[in-house]
């Protein structure tokens, strides 16, 4: 049996298929997601999903999915699965599968009118390209196959529907055909490795509906264009590869391509390399540089979740050329002090007062984990450290500036400024606008560092004072700010309205930093609150169940799941920060505590999203995977946590 695998008993069964997606996403950011059925759920799900530069740089759906029919004994045999807005499921060719199996490629395995026949899906590397091989294993006689392509030709945040601008007409390709629905998109081209025969019979698919789009609240029908359909005969032994991409290819190649494909990948053989395989699908290349993905299938690129992911992603299997490509992208596109907080549409967004101070945190890895010296880091990145720490010093964008006793101050009440920012009805939900606990340990801990760093890379510049002096008063100011030792408890955050002490895991960030403000004793205070509040088998609660306004579940409309996404939601991200804290306490004695938690995740490989990790998870019991299906910071921090665990062994 394969690590990942389902048979007939679970394919059948709709409400446990219709849960598990697939995805690949390819250097370019283009990617293939949907259920392992191949019933699309989401406005997001498609067989070719790409970049469309020429329209809005984002990603559009092509190729909604590909409606196979087997032939025999002029019998038919629809593979394919629909459900549509009544509740239909049309047609329902899952009752066909006998297995599922996600490697080395996802896997389907359909026995049909005493014919057995395979189809294996793989996305091509850096071409926006799926490729679906076709293996009939058994066949008493000839058969005949049949593909009827949906085309969807969309954002993939929105949704379309029949209209008179679509264009009907078709490009003859060797072995295939060619379709633009509309002026300035790129042309979707479907080839097979064989001859096929394609009649062109155009019609429109009314009131496709994706169930994951209506339970979060938005609209979730739409119209879906069959152009026409393909047809060829294969027999016992023979295999058809289908080719859908943006340009014409040699169907001779097919093969070859495929088989090359196949090779490169990193097998979901055990959870290790699903780990391996997933974080392979974030970095995105391109003519600018290199990014990452923060999350599949909606999520653009960030530079908090950059910098959260660099540590296991990236730095843990020790690849320095990555690592400094990112980085580069990041620095090409700062504004002022401030990493571009998100990348939407062409548009960059500066809203994140704690990017750069992960900048640093990042740079303490680069030495710990890569071994950069610290004449080196200076060297390649000591103008972005001044840059940043002098403009917070002086005071900058968004209303940060640096107090009298040292502490940072960020944001008003109409921003966000840290990792929780959603926003409900035009308001940041958890502003936490002025003096925030983990921001300034990160500050202390950039301000150290930095010290550091100058003292043995350049011990007569003059930041070298300045910066002492502000990191002495962080120090002596730190503790009185955030800890009321008569009451006894931690305050999240400080401004003049109130002094929030709601239990949250910003405390544990905190303690987790080489540089801490804080004495041993409130460490250890704070890692067992953490320990008994907010640590699951899934990461850490955003916010303590004890609090009124912890949220058990994040479901709902839009409003539901904002307002409870940072209170109480599970995020794995949250296990970085866990790890390294837990060490800095109690070296190799937290080993079994962190292996129970690494090996915990190991049982949800195959739960959502197939071979990753979900974004978040519910903060109760049995703590169900939400949000995106496969999150860089998540499968980032198991990677990590595999690191810290693997080296405290050593």
């Amino acid at each position: 049996m394969a690590y990942i695998s389902f048979d007939k008993q679970h394919l059948v069964n709709l409400e446990f298929t219709m849960n598990k997606e697939i995805l690949r996403s390819n250097r370019s950011g283009a990617f293939c997601n949907t259920t392992i059925i191949g019933c699309n759920t989401r406005k997001y799900h498609g067989l070719l999903v790409v970049p469309q530069p020429q329209l809005d740089n984002y990603n559009h759906v092509l190729l909604s999915s590909i409606d196979e029919t087997v032939i025999v004994n002029k019998e038919e045999f629809h593979f394919g699965v629909h459900q549509y807005e009544d509740g239909t499921i049309m047609p329902s060719g899952h009752k066909y599968l006998r297995e599922f199996s996600a490697e080395p490629i996802p896997t389907l395995t359909y026995r049909v009118g005493g014919a057995r026949i395979t189809k294996e899906y793989i996305f091509a590397e850096n071409d926006s390209r799926i490729y679906i091989r076709y293996n009939v294993i058994e066949a008493a006689q000839p058969i005949v196959l049949r593909f009827d392509p949906f085309l969807a030709f969309r954002n993939v945040h929105s949704l379309t529907f029949e209209n008179h601008d679509a264009n009907r007409k078709y490009t003859p390709l060797k072995n295939g055909a060619a379709w633009k629905m509309y002026d300035n998109y790129d042309s979707l081209c479907l080839q097979f490795s064989k001859n096929v025969e394609y009649t062109h019979a155009p019609i429109w698919y009314y009131k496709n509906f994706y169930i994951r789009e209506f339970e979060r609240g938005y609209a979730a029908v739409e119209d879906l264009y069959v152009p026409g359909f393909f047809e060829l005969d294969l027999k016992q032994g023979e295999s058809v590869i289908v080719s859908a991409g943006l340009e014409e290819k040699n169907p001779a190649t097919f093969k070859r391509q495929f088989e090359a494909q196949l090779e490169s990948r990193i097998p979901r053989d055990s959870f290790e390399h699903c780990l391996q395989n997933s974080a392979q699908q974030f970095i995105i290349r391109e003519k600018d540089g290199t990014r990452m993905f923060a999350g599949f299938p909606w999520f653009g690129s960030c530079s908090r979740d950059t910098m959260l992911s660099l540590p296991g992603l990236i730095m843990a299997s020790g690849d320095k050329k990555t690592f400094k490509e990112l980085l580069k992208y990041l620095i090409d596109t700062m504004k002022g002090p401030f990493f571009s907080n998100r990348y939407y549409q062409k548009s960059l967004y500066y809203t994140a007062v704690d990017s750069p101070l992960w900048f640093f945190l990042i740079l303490q890895k680069y030495e710990q984990m890569l071994g950069a010296s610290k004449k080196t880091i200076w060297k390649e990145y000591g103008d972005v450290m001044s840059r940043i720490l002098n403009s917070f010093i002086e005071g900058c964008d968004f209303n940060v500036k640096t107090l009298e006793n040292g502490l940072l101050y960020a944001g008003n009440e109409d921003l966000a400024l840290t990792w929780m920012n959603v926003f409900c009805d035009g308001k940041p939900y958890t502003p936490r606008t002025g003096l925030d606990i983990e921001i300034n340990a990160l500050w202390y801990n950039a301000l150290r560092y930095a010290v550091d760093v100058l003292k043995e890379a350049d011990k007569k510049n003059a930041d070298l004072e300045k910066w002492t002096v502000i990191a002495d008063k962080v120090a002596a100011s730190y503790t009185n700010c955030f800890y009321d030792e008569q009451n006894d408890v931690f305050y999240d955050y400080i401004n003049d309205n109130e002094k929030n002490d709601m239990v949250r895991p910003n405390m544990l960030i905190a303690i987790s930093l080489t540089y801490c403000p804080l004495n041993d004793d409130l460490k250890k205070k704070i890692f067992d609150i953490t320990r008994s509040e907010l640590l699951t088998n899934r990461g850490l609660r955003s916010l303590s169940p004890r609090s009124e306004y912890y949220r058990e579940v994040t479901i709902g409309n839009h409003r539901e799941r904002e307002t409870a996404y940072h209170n109480g939601t599970v995020f794995p991200w949250l296990i970085m920060p866990y790890a390294d804290a837990a060490v800095s306490l109690y070296g190799k004695t937290s080993l079994p505590y962190l292996e129970d938690l690494y090996n915990s995740f190991e049982e949800v490989i195959a739960k959502n999203g197939i071979g990753t990790i979900s974004e978040i998870y519910d903060g109760n019991p049995p703590h169900e995977s939400r949000g995106c299906i496969s999150q860089s910071t998540s499968v980032a921090a198991l990677l990590y946590l595999k690191y810290v665990i693997d080296g405290l062994k050593k």
